[in-house]
């Protein structure tokens, strides 16, 4: 158990502590409140009220108001209540989560905390080259790509471009396109770097069995692969700097308890659009508090798939990639972690990549984490559990942290509280919201988001909205991976644009023609309906609560989405 483990639990303690002593002091915290704000419906009552109608001794139209009022207060307002008080308890858990987490990589910042600080980290290049390059370990990188048409040109140029002796360094491009002239080109691309004296290597396969999972563990049965010491993995549209393994290689050579140097993305279109600008602000925080947090703390965090480079040796150890789930990254780190090794993230080190420019693309990339992750946490929970090599601690981390609270509790109370309980609660007046569940926690998780993004205020309401959208969509992915139901193994390459526009050699695809129910996504607009019709029944009888605005901005934003206006008017540029 090291420092940095019993320094994160006790960070970890303490947030919880100060989230409950400021609920009571304010006297936020009331759970005395009855679930069932009305009179139960009792049988009795139901079978006069039946026999009254029958028999014509009663007006119809006011013993069906006044039944409906007894059923709402009777049966469904406490059934919603006990769904409020779960939705606050979890709520309560992703305060303290994301203010531990920020609280984390605010001190890494202020104190200048790196991770040299706690690993090793000594250049490999000495005075004496020939001496320096005998001391250089051979590294295979690997750059698995699907039809990459727009970008293969880039990430296959960027890999060959690595500062690394070329004696020592092997690009292997394991090339799983099903278009024969894409196919063609990328192996025209390995031939003429080849003949540029660069090591590379094309592989394909004759299936794409187990996607991406399977394309790197069919890469790494080759001789060559074998006798690596260390992989680095770039997605197809990543492009590293020409440095990238001098800082990142290092820290493997030196350390033999680290298994993985993850480096940070960084996005050559997050301007293009309002949509990629709010992936940005996501994908952010996941890098700049998240990773920070984990890597500071507990050395542990989730490879994120590419722009990381693994120790050859720790990737055996853990049992090699796997197909069983649909984020075989994390599937690797997690089994990895159990097995003792440890992790370096080193947010200074970027590596240029590019978001999803379509509302689809992004929701088909989030439902794979989202779904994968909440699966992987149903296979791994009891392999963490009883695993040996891992402290207390991190365990409880793991479990708790990274799988439980982000992976589960986090679409599903943000989705259930805010775009189902909260709108239909203007329908239930015996329904109780408390305000600091449906405001200040809100309130709280925004704070602690902005914090780090200062330049990014001014994207805050959109984001907030474009988030509360996307929950929808995590939580029904993350439903779908724990509870495997169909649809969980769905894996759909996100589509690349590509960044070198002006490159006239690589001809683009042909467009095709949309059908309606690819230009408009339904269940957006279905729900937008469902808000509009909440806020306007708020806005006519809105009573004590008065929600209407919010519902209505929340139903904008689903009917934008829904018929895929993502910002890219020249005003959201």
């Amino acid at each position: 158990m090291e420092a940095g483990e019993i320094g994160g639990a006790l960070l970890f303690l303490l947030a919880a502590a100060a989230a409950i002593a400021a609920a009571v002091s304010v006297g936020a915290v009331d759970f005395s409140r009855p679930l069932a704000a009305g009179a139960p419906l009792g049988f009795q009552q139901a079978v006069s009220w039946l026999i009254g109608v029958l028999d014509g001794t009663s007006s119809a139209a006011a013993d069906v108001y006044g039944a409906w009022v007894a059923v709402r207060a009777g049966v469904i307002a406490p059934v919603l209540q006990v769904a409020v008080w779960a939705c606050m308890v979890m709520s309560v858990m992703l305060v303290v989560e994301a203010v531990y987490n920020s609280v984390v990589s605010l001190g890494v910042k202020a104190i200048g905390w790196r991770p040299e600080w706690r690993f090793k980290w000594e250049p490999l290049d000495g005075a004496d080259e020939e001496k320096g390059r005998a001391h250089y370990p051979l590294v295979l990188v690997q750059i698995p790509m699907y039809n990459e048409l727009e970008v293969y040109k880039l990430s296959i140029a960027a890999a060959c471009e690595l500062q690394w002796p070329k004696d020592r360094i092997i690009v292997q491009v394991l090339d799983d396109s099903t278009d024969p002239f894409i196919k063609n080109l990328v192996e025209l691309e390995c031939e003429n770097w080849a003949n540029k004296g660069v090591n590379i290597k094309y592989a394909t396969r004759t299936s794409r069995k187990g996607f991406k999972a399977g394309a790197l563990k069919k890469g790494m049965e080759c001789d060559y692969a074998r006798q690596s010491e260390y992989i680095a993995i770039f997605d197809a549209d990543f492009q590293p700097e020409p440095d990238f393994l001098l800082r990142t290689v290092p820290f493997l050579v030196h350390n033999p308890e680290v298994a993985l140097v993850q480096a940070r993305w960084s996005f050559v279109n997050d301007t293009t659009s309002l949509l990629t600008r709010v992936q940005k602000m996501f994908f952010d925080y996941h890098f700049k508090v998240e990773q920070e947090a984990g890597s500071a703390t507990f050395a542990f965090f989730s490879f994120n798939g590419t722009a990381g480079v693994w120790r050859t040796v720790a990737i055996k150890e853990a049992g090699g990639w796997k197909d069983r789930t649909t984020v075989e990254d994390m599937d690797l780190a997690v089994r990895a972690t159990l097995k003792g090794w440890k992790f370096v993230y080193v947010g200074d080190v970027r590596v240029k990549s590019e978001l999803p420019s379509t509302y689809k693309a992004y929701c088909r990339q989030q439902f794979r984490w989202s779904s994968g992750g909440a699966h992987l946490f149903r296979k791994m929970a009891k392999d963490v559990l009883v695993a040996k090599d891992v402290s207390l601690l991190k365990k409880s981390y793991m479990l708790y942290s990274f799988f439980l609270v982000r992976r589960v509790i986090a679409p599903t109370a943000a989705c259930i509280l805010y775009n189902i309980i909260l709108p239909v609660s203007v329908t239930i007046p015996e329904l109780y919201l408390p305000v600091w569940g449906v405001a200040y926690i809100p309130m709280v998780l925004t704070i602690v988001t902005a914090i780090r993004h200062p330049k990014n205020l001014h994207i805050m309401p959109f984001w907030i909205l474009f988030e509360s959208v996307m929950t929808v969509r995590r939580m029904r992915a993350a439903l779908t991976g724990l509870l495997e139901l169909d649809g969980l193994n769905q894996w759909v390459v996100t589509k690349k644009v590509g960044n070198d526009l002006e490159d006239s050699e690589v001809p683009l695809l042909q467009k095709t023609r949309k059908r309606l129910r690819d230009r408009v996504n339904f269940p957006e607009i279905g729900f937008s309906v469902f808000l509009f019709l909440c806020a306007s029944y708020n806005l006519a009888f809105h009573g004590t609560t008065s929600y209407y605005i919010y519902l209505y901005l929340q139903g904008l934003a689903f009917l934008l989405l829904g018929l895929n206006f993502t910002g890219t008017c020249s005003c959201c540029q």
